[in-house]
């Protein structure tokens, strides 16, 4: 998590909250488009944390460099997948 936010630990509760909630959102028609919308931005938002991490040893948190690179074209590519089922 990046020093410049803060109350980590609230941030880290409403992310994951915010996350079931959308994955129940995908369950009803109703809803769907409006949880996908809210997945990707999300997605997005999370990009930055994934930069933050590549800025040295300490903000990567011991993961190897090859993993946090890997993970920014995984994101676009679950952006792009989340896409996908829009309007459908």
């Amino acid at each position: 998590m990046p020093r410049y936010l803060p109350n980590h630990k609230l941030l880290v509760y409403l992310s994951g909250l915010a996350e079931i909630i959308l994955g129940l959102g995908l369950c009803f028609p109703e809803t769907k488009n409006i949880s996908i919308i809210g997945i990707i931005l999300m997605l997005t938002v999370f990009l930055l944390v994934h930069f933050y991490m590549l800025k040295g040893k300490k903000e990567g948190a011991g993961i190897p460099k090859w993993i946090l690179l890997l993970r920014i074209p995984i994101q676009f590519a679950l952006m792009y997948w989340a896409y996908s089922y829009f309007g459908i």
